[in-house]
C-alpha cells in the first residue's frame, strides 16, 4: 500500500510538471504582438461652417460657406467610430473567417500551402505523441510497482539498463521530447504563413486608404486609421493561431482522450470527463462574455487617452504659447483615470474567471481520482491506470485553460477585423474605371488608346461646374473659364470663394455635382486618375514634408530621377546653395512635417520637387502667402522659371504676385465675376479687383519695412 501511495503521488507530480512545461511553451504566442501599440482616439468630431464678414465693396457679398470641405465632414468615420465597443452580434464571423482563410491558402503560392499542410501534419503528430506519454508512464509505474519487492542485481549494468521500466521511462522521455519538437517545428513552419497574411492585409489596407477620396481623409482620424489597421492585422494572427493551434487541437485531443478512457476505463470516466469539460466550457464562455464589456471599455479608454496625448504633443507649440501644460496634464490624467477604472474591472473579472475554472477542474479531477481508487480497490485497475487517468485529464486542462482567453481574444479579434474590413469596404466617391483613357505626356510615345498631352495642348476648361461640400451650400455655382495651353491664369477672391476648390476638382479629390472639367477637350472623368495626376504639379500653400532628408523630399517628385536631376531641380528652385550651407547638405533631416526648415526653404523644396516632376500643368495654391516680401520675390522668380511655357494656375491673395498673369479671374458667390489682365481690371475703378488692389497698396504704404499684408 505504501508503494501504491508513493508511486501514485509521484505520477501526479510528474503529470503536473507536464502541464507546467506545456503551459510555459505557449510563450511563442507573444510573437504575435510585433506591431507597436498606437494610442489614438477613434471618435471623429465635426465642426460648424465658418461665416466671414461681408466685404466692404458694395459690388460683392462673399459668404464663407465652408473651409475647403474640411468642416463638412463629421461624425464617425466609416467603420471607425468606437471601434472597441462594436457589438459582436453585428459580426458575420463566418464571412470574416472565410475571407481570412484566403490569405492562408492563397492562389499561386504553393510554398505557403505546403507550409499549412506541414503545420497541420506536425500538429496531429504532436497530439498523438502527447497521448502516448500517460500510457508509457502508466506501464512504467505498474512495472515498478510489481518489482518493488524483487530487488534488482545492480551489479549487472546491462540488466539494469534494459529493464522494462527503464525502456518505458526512456520512451516516455522520447515521446515528450518528440511532441515538443513537433510543436516547435509547427510554429516555425507556420510563422511564414501568418506573417505573410499579416503583411498582405496591412499592405492592401494601406493601398486602399490612399485610394480613397479627400472627403474621407479630411474627416478621418489618423490615429483611428492606424489603430484599425494595427489591431485588424494583429487579429488575423490571433484568429489563425486560435483556430489552427487551439480550437482544432482541443477538439482532436478531447476526442482521442474520450475514446481512450471509454476503451480502457469505462463509461463512468468518460461521463465525468465530458461533464467537467462541458461545465468548464459553459462557465468560461459565459464569464468571458460578461467580461467583454469591461475589455471594450478599457479599449475605448485606451484610445481616448492615447488620442489626447498625441493631440497635445502635436500641438506642442500652442500649449506653450498659452502656458497650458498643467491643463493638458490634467486632461490627460482624466482619460488615464477612466482607463485605470476599466482595467481594474477587467483584472477583477479575470480573477473570478480563473477561480471558477480551477474549482470546476478540481471537482472533476477529484471525481476521476475517486473512481480510479474504487477500481483499484476492486482490483480492476492498477496504480498505473490512476496515473494515466490523472495524466490524461491534466493534458486536457492545458488547452482548456486557454479556452477563456482564446474565446475572448478571438471575439475581440473578430470585432477588430470587422472594423478593418469595414474600412476596406469604404468606397471612394471618385469614379474609377479600368477602361478609361490615360494622359500621355510625350508625343514620341503616342498610343491610340491614350490622349497625348504636353505643354502645347494642355488647355483646361471648366464648363458650368457646380460643386457643394454640403447639400444646398454651393461653393461653385455654374462656374466657367478656360486656361489656354502654355498660359498663366490667376484666381483671386475672398476667403471661401472656391479658389482652392478648383484645384481639388481638377485633381479629382472631389466630383462636381454638375458641369464638366476638360483637359484638351477630354472630360477628366474619362481619364485615369494616375495619368491625370501625373500631368499636374502642385505647389501648396502649406508644404508638408516627410520626416526624411532634403534629398528624399525633393526626389519624391519623381522617384526614378537621378541624383543629377535632383540637383538640377534644386538649382532651378534657388535652393542648392542654402542646402550646401547645412551641416549635412542634402542628407539633412527636415524634421517632422519639415519643421526644421524655414517657410521659404520648405516652399523651395515644394517647387524643386514640382520641377523634378516636370508636369505640363502647374497649380500654385497661394504658395507665397505666408512668406515675407523678400523671400516672396525670390520664390516668384523661381516660379517664373518653372512656369515658362507651361499651363499655370495661380491662386493668390497678394495681387502683386500675379500682375504679369495672362488673365486674372475674380471669384465671388461661386461665379467668375470679373476677368481680364491686370491693366484692364485696374482701368475700371468700379471693379472689385481695383478695390482689392487699392486696399493692399494703402496697407503696404503704411509699413516702413515694405512688407505686404495678406488680405483676410
Amino acid at each position: 500500500m505504501a508503494a501504491i501511495i508513493r508511486t501514485g503521488t509521484y505520477g501526479i507530480l510528474v503529470a503536473r510538471s507536464q502541464w507546467t512545461l506545456a503551459h510555459n511553451n505557449t510563450a511563442w504566442r507573444s510573437s504575435m504582438k510585433r506591431f507597436s501599440r498606437l494610442r489614438f482616439n477613434t471618435n471623429i468630431s465635426s465642426s460648424k461652417p465658418i461665416n466671414t464678414q461681408r466685404l466692404k465693396n458694395p459690388h460683392i457679398t462673399t459668404t464663407r460657406k465652408t473651409f475647403h470641405g474640411a468642416s463638412t465632414v463629421g461624425g464617425p468615420g466609416p467603420g471607425l467610430g468606437k471601434v472597441a465597443v462594436t457589438d459582436a452580434s453585428e459580426l458575420n464571423s463566418l464571412a470574416i473567417i472565410k475571407t481570412m482563410l484566403r490569405f492562408i491558402w492563397p492562389k499561386n503560392k504553393i510554398g505557403l500551402k505546403a507550409r499549412v499542410i506541414g503545420s497541420l501534419s506536425l500538429l496531429v503528430g504532436a497530439k498523438l505523441l502527447t497521448l502516448q506519454v500517460p500510457f508509457l508512464f502508466k506501464h512504467a509505474v505498474d512495472h515498478l510497482n510489481n518489482v518493488t519487492n524483487n530487488t534488482l542485481n545492480m551489479n549487472e549494468p546491462i540488466m539494469a539498463i534494459f529493464t522494462v521500466s527503464t525502456a518505458l521511462l526512456i520512451g516516455y522521455g522520447i515521446a515528450r521530447a518528440g511532441a515538443a519538437l513537433f510543436s516547435e517545428l509547427r510554429n516555425a513552419i507556420f510563422a511564414k504563413v501568418a506573417h505573410d497574411s499579416v503583411r498582405t492585409i496591412a499592405k492592401n489596407s494601406f493601398r486602399h486608404l490612399h485610394s480613397l477620396d479627400l472627403k474621407f481623409h479630411l474627416g478621418r482620424n489618423t490615429g483611428a486609421l492606424s489603430k484599425a489597421i494595427d489591431r485588424g492585422t494583429r487579429s488575423v494572427n490571433t484568429v489563425l493561431s486560435a483556430l489552427l493551434f487551439n480550437v482544432f487541437p482541443t477538439i482532436l485531443e478531447v476526442s482521442l482522450v474520450s475514446g481512450v478512457l471509454a476503451y480502457k476505463c469505462g463509461q463512468p470516466f468518460v461521463l465525468v470527463t465530458m461533464g467537467t469539460i462541458a461545465a468548464y466550457a459553459v462557465f468560461t464562455l459565459g464569464i468571458t462574455q460578461w467580461r467583454t464589456k469591461f475589455r471594450a471599455q478599457m479599449n475605448a479608454a485606451d484610445n481616448e487617452s492615447g488620442s489626447k496625448a498625441i493631440d497635445s504633443l502635436i500641438n506642442y507649440e500652442t500649449v506653450k504659447y498659452f502656458n497650458n501644460e498643467a491643463h493638458e496634464a490634467e486632461q490627460y490624467n482624466k482619460h488615464l483615470i477612466k482607463f485605470e477604472e476599466a482595467s481594474l474591472k477587467t483584472s477583477t473579472s479575470l480573477s473570478t474567471l480563473n477561480f471558477g475554472q480551477h474549482m470546476i477542474f478540481s471537482v472533476g479531477l477529484t471525481g476521476m481520482m475517486l473512481l480510479a481508487s474504487q477500481e483499484i480497490i476492486a482490483g480492476t485497475m492498477t496504480v498505473g491506470d490512476l496515473v494515466m487517468v490523472n495524466g490524461l485529464l491534466f493534458q486536457l486542462s492545458i488547452p482548456l485553460n486557454f479556452l477563456g482567453s482564446v474565446y475572448r481574444d478571438v471575439r475581440q479579434s473578430l470585432i477588430d477585423m470587422q472594423t478593418l474590413f469595414n474600412l476596406m469596404d469604404v468606397k471612394s466617391s471618385i469614379r474609377v474605371s479600368t477602361n478609361l483613357a490615360g494622359l500621355h505626356l510625350f508625343k514620341d510615345k503616342a498610343d491610340s488608346k491614350v490622349m497625348n498631352i504636353d505643354a502645347s495642348n494642355s488647355n483646361i476648361e471648366f464648363k458650368d461646374v457646380i460643386f457643394e461640400y454640403e447639400d444646398g451650400r454651393k461653393i461653385l455655382d455654374g462656374i466657367s473659364f478656360t486656361v489656354p495651353a502654355g498660359k498663366t491664369v490667376a484666381i483671386v477672391g475672398g476667403s471661401g470663394s472656391g479658389k482652392s476648390t478648383i484645384l481639388r476638382l481638377l485633381f479629382r479629390f472631389y466630383e462636381p455635382q454638375g458641369g464638366q472639367i476638360l483637359i484638351n477637350g477630354c472630360n477628366i472623368n474619362d481619364i485615369t486618375l494616375h495619368s491625370l495626376r501625373k500631368a499636374i504639379g502642385v505647389v501648396p500653400q502649406d508644404t508638408v514634408l516627410f520626416h526624411n532628408t532634403i534629398f528624399y523630399n525633393i526626389n519624391y517628385g519623381m522617384l526614378s530621377a537621378s541624383e543629377d536631376d535632383v540637383l538640377a531641380a534644386s538649382h532651378m528652385a534657388d535652393l542648392h546653395h542654402s542646402i550646401l550651407q547645412m551641416p549635412k547638405g542634402y542628407d539633412t533631416l527636415v524634421g517632422e512635417r519639415g519643421l526644421k526648415l524655414s517657410g521659404g526653404e520648405k516652399q523651395r523644396v515644394a517647387i524643386a520637387r514640382t520641377i523634378l516632376k516636370n508636369p505640363p500643368i502647374i497649380f500654385y495654391d497661394e504658395a507665397t502667402s505666408n512668406l515675407d516680401y523678400i523671400t516672396e520675390q525670390t520664390i516668384m522668380e523661381s516660379l517664373k522659371k518653372v512656369t515658362k511655357g507651361k499651363t499655370s494656375i495661380y491662386v493668390a491673395h497678394r495681387l502683386s504676385t500675379i500682375t504679369d498673369a495672362d488673365e486674372i479671374l475674380v471669384l465671388g458667390n461661386g461665379r467668375v465675376l470679373e476677368r481680364g489682365n491686370h491693366e484692364s481690371l485696374l482701368s475700371d475703378p468700379s471693379t472689385y479687383y481695383s478695390y482689392l488692389w487699392n486696399s493692399q497698396m494703402r496697407s503696404n504704404s503704411k509699413k516702413s519695412n515694405g512688407s505686404t499684408q495678406k488680405l483676410d
